[in-house]
């Protein structure tokens, strides 16, 4: 069984950085894995994804060059490095797992989120 449980999510000063880290468990080696955020009253939104073997990367355009997603293969782990934050981050953010190696936008499992406070 597919677990995804998320950590590292905080109050930070806009302009500061956080760490987000997602430990996966259940046979998620080769999936993709991915990130999401939801702010109060709207739409979960995509973030960022990682291929099962971290070659591949893609991004929201509202975090390119901010926000960089990494994965430890060896500890079934998924980062979610975080920069220059800006009170618009702010949401809950969602660890996201899918058995497509390449998956980008589609995700299967999902974690229970972590929530990410930038004050201005």
């Amino acid at each position: 069984q597919v677990q995804l449980v998320e950590s590292g999510g905080g109050v930070v000063q806009a302009g500061g950085s956080l760490r987000l880290s997602c430990a996966a468990s259940g046979g998620t080696i080769s999936y993709a894995m991915g990130w999401f955020r939801q702010a109060p009253g709207k739409e979960r939104e995509f973030v960022a994804a990682v291929s099962w073997r971290g070659g591949s990367t893609t991004y929201a355009d509202s975090v390119k060059a901010r926000f960089t997603i990494s994965r430890d293969g060896m500890k079934n782990t998924v980062f979610l490095q975080m920069n220059t934050l800006r009170p618009e981050d702010t949401a809950v953010y969602f660890c996201a797992a899918d058995p497509d190696p390449y998956a980008q936008r589609d995700f299967f499992y999902w974690g229970q989120g972590t929530q990410v406070t930038v004050s201005s």
